[in-house]
């Protein structure tokens, strides 16, 4: 079996939506899973309506109601019959979300957030589903909630891999095609939970790894793996091979073409993974398996924009030692603070971090009782890979250097 991911940029539109189909239709669609994200950039139109269900609570109906025109204007350029039951389908789970905002009593923001975004792919995959079946593509749609377990660490969700194995392995009919969402699963009392953010590869790996797949194809607007995000660096080159160690070194690192879990279970299993363009899908994109670390080895670079680096101190001058910096990383637990560099000497301590919880305010408090603490927020954190000194030059260039590390095969640069 193959297992296939096509994220937002992928079905944005109506003519994304019979891209993905022409894809299936060039290189095969018997044997196959697709997992496929929320359209466009509809996971932040549902974070938003998070917002205004917390704080604005009078903007939660029009907002739905955005939601769901921009869905119908996808159905009316898809289907003809405009009494299709795909519309009742969409419209009942945009009501079903309306009615959990009446009904629900949990103050918690991030259990209320994965029960709300998680319908981007609901919607999606539904939409998809319709469509595939319409022209002839007939297919299975699978609701990933009932396959992939989890805990109840809303956000960012731990798989429980052995429910997960059972049951992925009872109810996919790996014989046909199958429509399902990237992203979710469920706790064990079948509440929506989230793989964090860009979580739709993990998801394709999830799959691969228990229907012990034959490949995951991961489908993108761009030609595989860039040596650099095309965004926020001139020439860019394609990396046509990967190892899966210097893949899951880039992915560590936040490469944001393949999510960091996404490597892990494929390894296991050596379930090739290949990066490649729903524009081009004949192009043979770039490869992760077992081989050469990098074909052709070049400078690979990453950034990751509003970082926040704190700095501490001993308010005594002592050295910062082994007690310190246990306490130091419990409160970074403790605030669900992502660290991404750290950097220590005798008397100082900094550490680069994900803000992703909004919970810098309580973190720092905490901190100045014991620390002198200095924080920069809206950093960048820059990471090359094979680097040369032309190509630190390149990103020290017109820009404050605030901390700098440098390995065997790596360089970190944190900039203002």
């Amino acid at each position: 079996m193959r297992i296939f991911k096509f994220g937002g940029a992928s079905v944005k539109d109506a003519n994304g939506v019979k891209n993905v189909a022409k894809v299936l239709q060039t290189v095969g669609h018997d044997n196959t899973l697709v997992i496929v994200s929320a359209m466009g950039k509809m996971t932040n139109a549902f974070e938003s309506l998070v917002e205004n269900y917390f704080q604005n609570k009078s903007e939660v109906k029009s907002t739905l109601s955005r939601i769901l025109d921009y869905h119908t204007e996808i159905l009316d350029n898809l289907f003809e019959n405009k009494s299709h039951p795909i519309y009742e389908k969409i419209g009942s789970l945009v009501k079903e979300l309306d009615a959990f905002f009446i009904v629900n009593k949990s103050p918690d923001y991030n259990f209320v957030y994965d029960q709300t975004v998680s319908y981007g792919e609901l919607i999606s995959s539904t939409i998809l589903s319709a469509y595939l079946n319409e022209i002839g593509l007939s297919n299975q749609w699978l609701d990933v909630r009932e396959l992939i377990k989890t805990d109840n660490y809303y956000r960012r969700a731990k798989v429980n891999w052995d429910a997960t194995q059972e049951k992925i392995t009872k109810k996919v009919d790996v014989k046909r095609l199958n429509i399902s969402q990237g992203f979710l699963g469920s706790d064990a009392n079948n509440f929506t939970t989230t793989l964090g953010r860009e979580g739709s590869d993990y998801t394709a790996a999830i799959f691969g790894y228990c229907l012990n797949a034959q490949s995951v194809t991961i489908w993108k607007d761009v030609p595989g793996v860039l040596n650099a995000d095309p965004r926020y660096f001139e020439k860019t080159q394609l990396l046509n091979q990967i190892s899966y160690r210097e893949a899951i070194e880039l992915a560590f690192y936040g490469a944001s073409v393949i999510h960091p879990k996404t490597l892990q279970p494929l390894q296991r299993k050596e379930i090739p993974l290949y990066v490649k363009s729903f524009l081009n899908p004949k192009e043979a994109g770039t490869s992760v398996s077992k081989g050469k670390d990098l074909d052709p080895k070049v400078p690979c670079f990453i950034v990751k924009k509003n970082q926040v680096l704190i700095s501490l101190s001993t308010l005594d001058f002592s050295f910062i030692v082994e007690e310190n910096i246990s306490e130091i990383f419990n409160l970074l637990h403790l605030y669900k603070m992502k660290v991404d560099v750290i950097q220590n000497s005798a008397i100082s301590f900094s550490v680069c971090i994900d803000n992703n919880y909004n919970n810098l305010e309580k973190l720092l408090h905490h901190l100045k009782a014991k620390f002198k603490v200095t924080c920069n927020d809206n950093v960048s954190l820059y990471t090359i890979r094979h680097y040369d000194n032309s190509a630190i030059k390149s990103i020290e260039k017109d820009k404050t250097v605030l901390l700098k590390q440098l390995y065997q095969e790596t360089v970190q640069i944190v900039t203002k």
